[in-house]
């Protein structure tokens, strides 16, 4: 069994020690009880587990805690998909929800599997998801402020593999801030969230990025054509080279490789396997 998340980047926790404490201490403790989530799960359940729980800390931009856009109100997106069966889902700019990868993993059941806006947020109040506000007063200052784009990036995200060896995984995110309304990130779509059999890719970073070097899917292809996780990495995040391209990558091949990788620092990650955690120092 492996897994692995990520926090998104954060510049903050260059310089700011308590912030990169708190951050460490979070991903440590979210990594443990994910892996123990994943011993008695399957790959599925643990990515929407450990997710919703990314969602809750208010330490990232996701769920609660997420950026403001423009227009003074918050967006959110996240995706899921299942390496076992292919299956893909998730919500575009919802609002007023507490855990989008909820109602994401609800869609993966339905035909109509990736909702955008109202009707996302209509289809969320119709199956019990109840109204939250997630903004936090950190956001509130952020977005008064319009703090450089630098510390606004960020998602989260979780790659397991389970002990049928089958993977699955899943991003969240809270936006840039201060984007225009209608903006739609990569964390919903393959570029951003991709998975099958061979192996598992979540991204952060730099949506229009990701999108343009269709970072998640080229990995995973190219695992499936035979390269190992880590070149593979590599090689996709070489070729964002030429428009200094801004993404992270978390991911876990069918063979048990765990890689992560960035190519301008600081993401922040965790992993976890039957021998040891480690975390971003």
């Amino acid at each position: 069994m492996k897994l692995i998340i990520h926090g998104g980047f954060f510049s903050e926790s260059r310089t700011n020690h308590e912030v990169k404490k708190a951050k460490q201490e979070a991903l440590n403790e979210i990594v443990e009880q994910g892996y123990k989530h994943l011993a008695a799960h399957t790959a599925l359940e643990t990515v929407v587990y450990v997710v919703r729980l990314l969602e809750d800390c208010d330490l990232f931009n996701a769920g609660t805690g997420s950026q403001i856009q423009s227009d003074g109100k918050i967006r959110m997106s996240a995706s899921l998909m299942d390496g076992k069966s292919l299956g893909f889902s998730g919500v575009i700019n919802i609002e007023d929800v507490k855990n989008p990868i909820c109602i994401a993993r609800k869609l993966m059941d339905q035909e109509d599997k990736v909702l955008s806006g109202r009707g996302a947020q209509n289809y969320a109040r119709e199956n019990g998801f109840k109204y939250y506000n997630p903004e936090i007063p950190q956001r509130r200052w952020e977005y008064e402020k319009k703090l450089s784009d630098s510390i606004r990036l960020g998602t989260v995200g979780c790659v397991a593999l389970d002990m049928n060896g089958d993977l699955a995984a899943a991003t969240s995110t809270g936006g840039k801030g201060f984007e225009i309304p209608g903006r739609v990130s990569d964390s919903a779509t393959a570029a951003g969230n991709y998975c099958n059999k061979f192996a598992g890719i979540s991204c952060t970073g730099v949506g229009e990025d990701i999108v343009s070097g269709a970072v998640a899917t080229k990995i995973v292809t190219r695992v499936t054509d035979g390269m190992l996780l880590s070149p593979a990495t590599e090689k996709t995040l070489n070729e964002l080279k030429p428009f200094d391209g801004f993404a992270g990558v978390i991911g876990i091949s069918a063979n048990g490789d765990i890689y992560h990788a960035d190519t301008h620092p600081y993401m922040v990650w965790a992993s976890r396997d039957e021998n040891q955690i480690e975390v971003f120092a």
